[in-house]
C-alpha cells in the first residue's frame, strides 16, 4: 500500500481538501480519489491526486 495525497483548490487558489490516503496502486487511488471529490461535491472544481513518486493520478483544472 502507497499513500496518495488529494488537494482540492477555489477559484482563488485557496486549498479546500488536502487529504492522505492508501491505495495498492495508481488505478485504485483514481478511484478513492473520485468517489471522495464526489462525496463532497468537488468534482469540478481544481483538484488533483499525487502519486508518491509525484506522478500525477487524476487531475483536472
Amino acid at each position: 500500500m502507497e499513500e496518495y495525497t488529494l488537494t482540492v483548490f477555489s477559484k482563488l487558489g485557496e486549498k479546500l481538501m488536502d487529504e492522505t490516503f492508501t491505495a495498492q496502486n495508481n488505478e485504485e487511488a483514481k478511484a478513492i480519489g473520485q468517489r471522495r471529490l464526489d462525496e463532497n461535491g468537488y468534482s469540478e472544481y481544481t483538484h488533483r491526486c499525487v502519486s508518491p513518486q509525484a506522478k500525477l493520478v487524476l487531475f483536472h483544472r
